[in-house]
């Protein structure tokens, strides 16, 4: 599948199946992450895999949004790695957010659907899981194939224009 059908077709999933995710696909899936481009390549990122049943119980304590999915991902960054800018940004939570979305379509391309959750708890995150206090939390990202009732929802098609969004030159208009 060309790249652009792939980031066209990829929706966040809602409706997991409890269907397993084979391993060597996790493993590209985080391969993908792994080669992400970061910030003076200083790879900050710490992915934590959680596919056991205790594990998974530990997310629903700390995020509604895990939707059935046999698989998440904490995302995460050593504070003390990432690259600073003081003037612009952390480029942690870029960098991150870069190797997030490298996984993301990774996955899709896999057959593997996946969701970007920022609607947690990092408190319980943090103490469920024992993340070192250095780490920054971003987020989740459940994992796994679609169930019967899954589809994408409205918001998936409804795309701005691309003149709303791109400019040449200058901002002007």
């Amino acid at each position: 599948m060309a790249f652009i059908d792939l980031a066209r077709n990829r929706y966040s999933e809602r409706r997991f199946s409890q269907t397993p995710i084979e391993p060597e696909k996790i493993d590209l899936i985080l391969e993908a992450g792994r080669v992400a481009p970061t910030a003076r390549n200083r790879q900050p990122q710490r992915i934590l895999v959680v596919q056991s049943p205790e594990g998974l119980e530990k997310i629903d304590r700390c995020t509604d949004c895990r939707f059935g999915a046999p698989a998440v991902l904490v995302l995460a960054y050593d504070m003390t790695v990432a690259s600073r800018h003081p003037d612009v940004v952390d480029f942690g939570v870029v960098d991150t957010s870069i190797v997030a979305t490298h996984m993301m379509l990774q996955a899709s391309e896999l057959g593997v659907h996946s969701c970007w959750v920022g609607l947690i708890d990092p408190s319980e995150l943090r103490r469920q899981f024992s993340v070192p206090s250095d780490f920054r939390i971003i987020g989740v990202m459940p994992l796994g194939y679609p169930s019967e009732r899954s589809h994408p929802t409205s918001l998936h098609a409804r795309r701005h224009d691309a003149s709303e969004l791109f400019f040449r030159e200058s901002y002007g208009r």
